[in-house]
């Protein structure tokens, strides 16, 4: 079975019903050691991966910012169940884009897009409970903005999606679950926890995955990170960061020095 070829199906696919029976099935297929992660596929550029018509995408300044009500609290739980949208499929193009890659890395980004559903059916599955559902509300495209941006080199894309966008995710977390602990929405509390604990383990493969590419390309793994967030970011990170989450992550000492210092 080729694995880029399966890969880009789902990634390309509109319906989420759909995209997540395709995660499902590479998922099995890479379970059941059936996939070939050294055949060969076309790669292109994708500027707009499959999703569905709705959420509107607009500018993320033009969100207005969620208040304390209960509407306000439904889209928080939107937003959040968004970027878990996104991030199956950056995992889904991390895997079809990267060839010759060790299969090892191939079977790890599955992983993860298969975690990332997931973490969308648990979000969408409790907005339907709520009377809503993924699509009823605005979004924005920063994540795959940053996923188009970092399409030429796997070292840039392991760089800035999951050491930096989703590593922000562990940073936010435990503040957005102490908001949700005091709201009718305890429930969140529960489902944040799940997917934080998931997450340390994306930002761990991606860690894992950028220190690997460094040694092999003989770089300073600070230097390179620095560089890639000057020439894509134009600024310094911004904390708070959460240096427990991130030490379990494996950012090194001098990595969180570096974090720490900005």
């Amino acid at each position: 079975m080729n694995t880029f070829e399966l890969a880009f199906d789902a990634l390309m696919c509109h319906d989420t019903l759909d995209k997540i029976k395709l995660v499902n099935q590479l998922h099995t297929l890479k379970e059941q050691l059936a996939l070939n992660y050294q055949s060969e596929y076309l790669i292109s550029p994708v500027k707009n991966p499959g999703r569905p018509v709705k959420p509107n995408l607009v500018r993320f300044q033009s969100i207005p910012k969620r208040d304390k009500s209960d509407l306000g609290f439904i889209k928080t739980i939107h937003a959040i169940c968004h970027i878990e949208f996104n991030a199956i499929n950056l995992a889904l193009d991390a895997v079809y884009r990267f060839q010759h890659m060790p299969d090892t890395f191939y079977q790890d980004w599955i992983q993860v897009a298969f975690e990332e559903s997931q973490h969308f059916q648990l979000l969408n599955n409790y907005l339907v409970e709520l009377g809503y559902q993924y699509g009823d509300f605005d979004a924005h495209n920063g994540l795959w903005k940053m996923t188009h941006e970092t399409d030429y080199d796997v070292l840039a894309r392991m760089a800035l999606v999951p050491r930096v966008l989703e590593a922000r995710g562990l940073d936010a977390t435990p503040k957005i679950q102490k908001r949700f602990k005091h709201s009718k929405f305890e429930k969140m509390v529960d489902i944040l926890q799940v997917i934080f604990n998931d997450e340390i383990g994306h930002v761990k493969i991606g860690n894992t995955w950028f220190h690997s590419l460094c040694q092999q390309r003989n770089l300073d793994p600070i230097q390179a990170f620095d560089q890639l967030i000057q020439k894509h970011i134009g600024e310094s990170l911004r904390g708070p960061f959460n240096i427990e989450a991130r030490k379990l992550a494996n950012f090194s000492k001098k990595e969180l020095d570096y974090l720490q210092a900005l």
